[in-house]
């Protein structure tokens, strides 16, 4: 793994990558609140070992990029997809293979559209439509809100208090599938030891903009792969089912008992994925 703190937009952001940059690049972008860490290094290593140059990263407000004053808004999903392509010019890379996870997909989406020369691909991870329909759909199970609720009286001094919030977040997101109780703490004391300013990743309930991207979904002419767990607490399956109307050409992979994570037991699913999806696209 190879680490590397990028210029892009005018703002510092951090990244590591995995592999041959020789090879066909993947991007991978996570969700609102969560750092390159829920990419576990495991998963980017074996995607490599495909034959594929990985790169993850940390948004603003997250792990080591720049941070801002929690309870500010300084951002939109706009400047997160510009951040994305900046990435890719900071790696001198041309064009990638895009994969999103929930909010990390629909900033894909709007890549795809706003720049359809330099997306290869895009796999879509426990995402949604970014488009009007999206308010419609299914909302967030109620427990997931109030679980949060209590960050604001939580004491963030007390490590082991926030590692255990931070992983608990993530069981308030699961499937029937196990919980992934060790692997996750670990996760979240990675993240809570390199974070600049944890409470940062608050500012992401403000998040907004991009409305020049609404409904703009059938303009996608890449290959999409579309990939949900049936059981999503957070984005029920009917997202991924509004997704999949909305770009007709994409193939919808259910993940059965999955939650809204990216489960261990989903892993070669997912690469498996990924890497028949970019194999099917030249690199010319």
């Amino acid at each position: 793994m190879n680490r590397k703190l990028v210029h892009v937009n005018q703002v510092d952001i951090y990244t590591e990558s995995f592999g041959n940059p020789k090879d066909p690049a993947v991007l991978l972008i996570m969700g609102a609140m969560s750092s390159l860490d829920w990419w576990d290094e495991e998963f980017c290593e074996r995607l490599a070992e495909k034959g594929r140059f990985v790169i993850r990263y940390d948004h603003r407000d997250l792990g080591e990029s720049i941070v801002y004053q929690p309870g500010t808004s300084n951002y939109t999903i706009a400047d997160l997809a510009d951040d994305a392509f900046g990435i890719l010019e900071a790696y001198s890379i041309e064009k990638a293979h895009i994969t999103g996870m929930s909010l990390g997909g629909m900033i894909g989406q709007i890549m795809a559209v706003k720049h359809p020369d330099r997306v290869l691909s895009l796999t879509i991870i426990a995402s949604s439509v970014f488009g009007t329909e999206q308010a419609s759909l299914p909302q967030m199970d109620q427990r997931i809100l109030d679980y949060h609720s209590k960050s604001a009286s939580l004491d963030w001094s007390d490590r082991e208090a926030a590692i255990a919030y931070l992983a608990g977040g993530w069981e308030t997101l699961s499937g029937s599938k196990p919980f992934e109780k060790e692997r996750m703490f670990k996760l979240a004391e990675r993240e809570l030891s390199r974070a600049k300013q944890i409470q940062s990743r608050f500012n992401y309930v403000l998040l907004g903009g991009g409305e020049e991207y609404l409904d703009r979904m059938k303009e996608i002419k890449v290959p999409v792969t579309i990939i949900h767990g049936t059981e999503d607490p957070a984005l029920p399956f009917e997202h991924a089912q509004a997704l999949a109307r909305a770009i007709p050409h994409s193939e919808l992979v259910k993940l059965e008992g999955t939650g809204h994570e990216i489960h261990k037991e989903d892993w070669d699913t997912i690469i498996e994925k990924i890497v028949t999806l970019s194999s099917s696209v030249s690199h010319l």
